[in-house]
């Protein structure tokens, strides 16, 4: 049986805590579906679009790795990709309380589907997309928190 695991998130931008999850990740699983998910309620700092772009080119030389938009429950997303796993980082003991509940509920919804953790390396633990947001909203410096090709698609815009 081939283990697929879905990544699901915002990623407004996707940051280098991300791309070294689903990297450490990529030799656990045969597929990693990025699965970006979109809220019409919500809005993005960028497009989805772009986006997209992005975590395509910085996953380009896995070859076990692609990008997939979804709107609604992840779970439902998962079956529907026949995806046995959901694959989350954890940064600290925060984001494992609010994931563990996520979790849960998940396996309440959809019984086959196991959400697994991976936590993130020490040194991407304080990025998190919306810290990258506010820093860029402010001018500040990111390289350190997001690849060098969003970076330079973002001074071009």
């Amino acid at each position: 049986m081939r283990k697929v695991a879905v990544f699901p998130g915002s990623f407004d931008p996707i940051t280098l805590g991300h791309i070294s999850v689903v990297k450490r990740a990529a030799s656990l699983f045969d597929e990693i579906i990025v699965a970006i998910g979109v809220n019409t309620e919500k809005q993005a700092m960028f497009p989805v679009d772009q986006r997209r772009k992005w975590i395509e080119a910085a996953f380009i030389d896995l070859t076990n790795v692609r990008v997939e938009l979804y709107e609604g429950l992840t779970v439902d997303f998962c079956k529907k990709v026949k995806a046995d796993y959901i694959l989350r980082g954890l940064r600290t003991a925060a984001d494992f309380e609010f994931e563990r509940g996520i979790g849960q509920v998940n396996k309440l919804l959809a019984s086959k589907i196991e959400t697994v953790f991976l936590l993130t390396e020490p040194r991407f633990t304080p990025i998190s997309s919306s810290i990258v947001r506010d820093v860029i909203r402010h001018g500040g410096d990111i390289s350190a928190m997001i690849p060098g090709h969003i970076i330079s698609d973002i001074k071009e815009a």
